[in-house]
């Protein structure tokens, strides 16, 4: 082994047993020596224990500075498993620091590499981070249940330490909560309380009896035993001034110790040799006045050269020092803007696709209470629309993708007529409300059906026709596709969307395909929009293959066309005719049939639920992972439909613990998450079939009757 690595094994030895110090002075040689090996994961390995040093002894911007430095080092190396690590200590020290939005990125940050990889003993930690970081948010509710999911892992894997930890958090939880959201709360804090205080009389851990003395005040105050809380405080302030007084004692002892002593050996060696010097020059001035003057002229004018010259490299240094700081300060903020950027991209799926769940679904539940014709109508645009909204906001949130061509161009048999006067239907209340006269030109001899990807195709169509309509009043909005040629099965096909509206400026037609432009200022407070429509478009068509075109004159109109090649399909159906549909008999083999719907938002659980119940389906609710695992333990359920993002454990966590007592139950992931990257994690996991939200309720049906059939061949 080598000689830093003892050492680093040394210091983490004194850290468990409190010694500070010695730790301190022990892992600072062994960072010095992996420094002098050029071993970067071992220096950052180092560095996160000298974090946790400084975190334990309440040093807490000094330990973030550890932790960036070692994530630094870490930039090019494979050591997933030290960033994590890394990421989840950021989110305990900006915790107690009160820097609460970077605590969430990087615990989330690390929570996804433990779930994507199947950790869950080291995704404990995280969970316990979530926790704190709730009860400095104030939302007990949300800390008692990551917690409490804390507490299982940490138990079963005999992490002492963390699980007193885990004890005081969650008896502060529970003492803070509302009494009326949990009553009997206040049982449960002295549990937890008294648990973390036998460990840490165990463990001898004087942090631990210390800050329970301070719980003990707040269950006094609770019972109004005054006196009593009045005793328990003055104990822990007592205590703690003693042990805050030790670690600031630590901290200025181990700079004490690794003073400047080289530096000032440098001065002592300067001052000698200084002194040597004047000797000299004493001894030489014996022989000669003359020759003693003029060197010691000399000699001045070259101390003072010196001097200067020493005066201009220390400001040089010190305005050096500033940029590196100026520099490192930059570095990161663009390191944390990149990570709240993906971040931000990683979970707005999920936040979108949930309101859109309830737009989809509710549309649905209207559609079959007997509308009237012209309500059908309507609802059969809302329906349409909330499918495009879905594609925009998918095609927004992977703009990043576009640019880069990593979207996948789909291929699909579809009726194109029946794809554009959809279009049209859905923007016909547009065309009303702005007076103009919307009208389609289509080539009959264009086939019935055609192979592409009809969705993408439908986005640009909604884009271009929506934006004549927009800039159009009182006017005239044309669509005209025509055939240009057929050829081995392919067809060549010319769209033209031409509008007499405010037209477009020579100049700004150069820079009005690019991301958030928009032809004035005046035009977009006027008319408002992203000005992400066009470069969609734009995207979109150079991945089909194609180009958009433009001609337009400032207050006669504009005039946009594309050339697409698609396949003509010679037979199959089209995606309308493929939609898998149950008949009456199979719709009821699902009556009677006993469902759990795991899911935490109250909107989707009543949609859900009324969706199901439509179909004479008994089902009940769990509002998180830990209730659906007793609930099935205690029911016997059909098939459980599970949602992923809940507040403590996760879907996928809770799937895992039911299938160690319940196999061969179907068990249906409906989740607002994006499956494609996270398909094989979902089948590992135990899931027997996955469900995206929003859904189309037919084949919402059609999912769960197939699985229950599978499940009786079976």
């Amino acid at each position: 082994m080598d000689p830093y690595s003892q050492l680093h094994e040394q210091g983490v030895l004194f850290l468990d047993q409190n010694n500070y110090h010695e730790a301190l002075l022990t892992l600072n040689q062994a960072v010095q020596g992996a420094a002098q090996a050029q071993d970067d994961v071992a220096r950052a390995s180092i560095l996160l224990s000298l974090a946790r040093l400084h975190y334990k002894i309440y040093n807490f911007d000094h330990a973030a500075l550890q932790v960036h430095n070692a994530i630094e080092l870490l930039r090019n190396k494979s050591a997933p498993d030290l960033v994590a690590q890394a990421q989840t200590l950021l989110g305990f020290i900006y915790t107690e620091n009160g820097k609460w939005e970077e605590a969430e990125i990087f615990l989330h940050l690390a929570d996804q590499y433990y779930s994507n990889n199947g950790i869950s003993d080291a995704r404990a930690l995280v969970l316990l981070g979530y926790g704190a970081l709730s009860i400095k948010q104030k939302v007990f509710g949300e800390a008692i249940n990551y917690l409490e999911a804390a507490k299982i892992s940490l138990n079963n894997q005999q992490k002492i330490k963390d699980l007193a930890r885990c004890a005081l958090l969650l008896a502060e939880a529970y003492i803070k909560i509302d009494p009326d959201q949990l009553p009997n709360a206040l049982n449960k804090a002295r549990l937890a309380l008294a648990q973390a205080k036998s460990i840490g009389q165990e463990t001898e851990l004087e942090s631990i009896e210390i800050e329970a003395l301070r719980l003990e005040s707040y269950i006094a105050l609770r019972e109004n035993k005054f006196n009593d809380a009045e005793e328990f405080l003055m104990r822990f302030e007592q205590k703690n001034d003693s042990l805050h007084q030790y670690y600031l004692n630590t901290i200025l002892k181990t700079s004490s110790d690794n003073g400047d002593l080289a530096s000032l050996n440098e001065i002592i060696d300067q001052q000698k040799s200084d002194l040597d010097r004047q000797q000299r020059s004493i001894s030489f001035s014996k022989i000669t006045t003359g020759l003693s003057i003029a060197l010691i002229v000399i000699l001045s004018l070259l101390t003072l050269s010196l001097y200067k010259n020493n005066n201009l490299r220390a400001k040089a240094n010190i305005l050096l020092q500033d940029k590196n700081n100026e520099l490192q300060v930059a570095k990161e903020r663009a390191e944390k803007a990149s990570m709240v950027k993906a971040e931000f991209l990683s979970t707005i799926t999920h936040e979108l696709r949930t309101p859109m769940y309830a737009v989809t679904g509710l549309t649905h539940l209207l559609l079959e209470e007997n509308p009237k014709p012209e309500q059908k109508e309507h609802l059969r645009s809302l329906q349409f629309s909330g499918e495009y909204l879905l594609n925009l906001i998918n095609n927004i949130l992977d703009l990043n993708k576009l640019e880069a061509n990593k979207v996948e161009i789909e291929k699909t048999t579809f009726n194109l007529k029946r794809r554009l006067n959809d279009v049209l239907i859905a923007l016909n209340k547009s065309a009303v409300d702005r007076k103009n006269n919307l009208r389609l030109e289509y080539d009959d001899e264009i086939p019935d059906k055609l192979e592409g990807d009809s969705v993408k195709l439908s986005q640009i169509l909604i884009n271009l026709i929506g934006n004549s309509l927009k800039f159009t009043q009182n006017g005239d909005v044309i669509v005209r596709v025509k055939k240009l040629g057929d050829k081995n099965n392919k067809i060549t096909l010319h769209f033209e969307i031409e509008d007499n509206g405010v037209g477009i400026s020579k100049k700004k037609q150069k820079s009005i395909f690019e991301s958030f432009s928009q032809a004035s200022l005046q035009i977009n407070r006027k008319f408002g929009g992203t000005g992400l429509g066009l470069s969609i478009v734009k995207s979109l068509l150079e991945l089909m293959g194609s180009r958009i075109q433009l001609e337009s004159q400032l207050g006669k109109g504009s005039k946009f066309w594309f050339d697409l090649v698609l396949d003509i399909s010679a037979q199959g159906a089209t995606e309308e005719d493929n939609a898998k549909q149950l008949n009456e008999s199979e719709y009821s083999s699902l009556e009677n049939r006993h469902i759990l719907v795991v899911e935490d938002n109250k909107i989707n659980q009543m949609i859900t639920r009324k969706i199901l119940e439509k179909r004479n389906i008994i089902c009940q609710v769990a509002d998180n992972g830990m209730d659906a695992i007793k609930m099935v333990e205690t029911n016997d359920f059909d098939v459980v439909l599970m949602d992923i993002h809940m507040p403590g454990i996760s879907g996928i966590e809770a799937t895992q613990e039911i299938r160690k007592f319940k196999p061969d139950l179907p068990i249906i992931a409906l989740t607002a998450v994006t499956i494609e990257e996270n398909i094989d994690e979902f089948f590992r996991a135990g899931f027997s079939e996955i469900i995206p939200k929003p859904f189309k309720t037919e084949e919402f049906f059609e999912k769960i009757h197939r699985t229950l059939t599978q499940d009786t061949s079976a």
